[in-house]
């Protein structure tokens, strides 16, 4: 991780203003002698921050392993299920390297009329005292001695000789056999994660296919009949802002999402969806508590799940859950508040993915953290995690004032989520933040 992780300074100046204007609201202090203070409400146990990311990771390592033959168009970020070995010499016959002239023995050379193209079939041999016009790739013809780059070559008025004009050491700019990897020779590990660069090396040596773990695929389900699709908000209904939202942070996860549906509160259209899904992972927005059309729960116990995690002590997001619909097929249910949502995806979502997808392997979870000092004091909770964005100013972390369950202000210029332990934390105080799959890049 570098010092500086967002925008310039100047920008970062910026944001700060934009997304710091109103300060967080505070409550007047009563005047008098201090009041005892109140004993922690009995609530339901929730499951720890860590333990509900380390629940969720598990449950992807237990569920069954799937790999598939992949064609190289379709394997760009997908994990390799096998040790990617060389199926040829790399290269597979000695090479030029160079536009030039290949030679044979000392110079001056006689020059052949002549010349090597690549992807041409096995040249004449030299012989000694000769010199041919070859390109770059093109096969060096047997008894050569070394090439010689069209710039280094010199020849007489009628083009017929050749000379160098600097000293030839025999075996200079030829590629010879083998020179990259032998047949058989392991290029790199199972569960590497397939780049654009590993699809040109598998390319050269001589793969159609990869054995890959597909991406998970992921059903998306929108809840609550007061949500719009488009225009502004009117007469108690509301912008849907998981619907754009929760999908494309999925796919920067790693995962495949089939679809991303509009179900309203309706008990039924949500039992049908959960238990018809072909998905690898359904999610849920909405419906985790225990309001009169929150309907999560009631149907994942028609439908017989095994919830693994049911509540978790991190605001926001507090009533999301996960569970197990049948081996290998599983549900996280997101809050409706949107950073809550963006909570839940990042604790329950993000660590199952990176396991069902064999990313674990690759890129452990403790990877996506990284340590920052705070540059303002941070209100915690009194004994849950925090989740508040950060902007990166210099080698600091800001938090931003619009972090409230509701609020995606915040979180649209942040570079990372803090993460907060119970009681706050001070000013300068070095904290966990959770990287952003998009922190720092740009769209185009």
């Amino acid at each position: 991780m570098s010092e500086t992780h967002g925008p310039e300074d100047t920008d970062v100046d910026e944001a700060l203003a934009l997304v710091n204007t109103v300060p967080p609201p505070t409550v007047p202090q009563a005047a008098g002698p201090a009041l005892p203070q109140p004993s922690p409400p009995v609530r339901h146990r929730a499951t720890p921050w860590p333990e509900a990311r380390a629940r969720a990771a598990q449950a992807g390592r237990s569920a069954p392993v799937r790999t598939r033959r992949t064609p190289l168009d379709d394997a760009l970020g997908q994990i390799l299920a096998e040790p990617l070995t060389a199926l040829t010499d790399l290269p597979s016959f000695d090479t030029s390297a160079m536009d030039g002239w290949v030679v044979a023995g000392p110079g001056p050379w006689r020059i052949r009329q002549d010349s090597i193209l690549a992807g041409r079939a096995a040249p004449d041999p030299l012989a000694d005292g000769e010199a041919v016009r070859i390109a770059t790739g093109a096969r060096i013809p047997a008894d050569a001695t070394a090439v010689i780059r069209s710039e280094h070559a010199r020849t007489d008025g009628a083009g017929r000789q050749l000379s160098a004009g600097r000293e030839v050491v025999p075996g200079q700019d030829i590629r010879p056999r083998g020179q990259e990897c032998r047949s058989g020779d392991h290029l790199l590990p199972a569960a590497s994660l397939v780049t654009p660069a590993v699809l040109g090396l598998a390319a050269a040596a001589g793969y159609d296919t990869l054995l890959t773990v597909p991406r998970p695929t992921v059903e998306v389900l929108v809840l609550g009949d007061e949500l719009l699709t488009e225009g502004l908000p009117h007469d108690g209904l509301i912008r849907d802002a998981l619907g754009p939202m929760i999908g494309p942070w999925l796919r920067s996860l790693g995962a495949e999402v089939v679809a991303t549906r509009r179900l309203g509160d309706d008990p039924g259209a949500l039992y049908e969806a959960v238990t018809t899904s072909g998905a690898d992972l359904v999610v849920t927005t909405g419906g985790t508590a225990s309001g009169p059309v929150d309907h999560v729960h009631p149907t994942l116990r028609k439908a017989g799940a095994e919830l693994l995690v049911d509540g978790v002590a991190v605001r926001p997001g507090h009533p999301m859950l996960l569970a197990r619909l049948a081996p290998g097929r599983h549900l996280v249910g997101l809050p409706g508040n949107p950073l809550a949502a963006v909570s839940g995806l990042l604790t329950l979502a993000a660590p199952l993915l990176r396991t069902l997808s064999g990313r674990e392997a690759q890129a452990p979870a403790d990877s996506f953290f990284y340590g920052s000092a705070v540059r303002d004091e941070v209100q915690g909770h009194p004994y849950d995690t925090r989740l508040v964005p950060v902007v990166h100013h210099g080698d600091e972390a800001v938090p931003l004032h619009f972090n409230g369950p509701a609020m995606l202000r915040g979180i649209a210029a942040a570079d990372g989520l803090a993460v907060v332990p119970p009681g706050g934390a001070l000013a300068g105080q070095e904290l966990d933040v959770i990287d952003l799959p998009w922190a720092g890049e740009c769209f185009t």
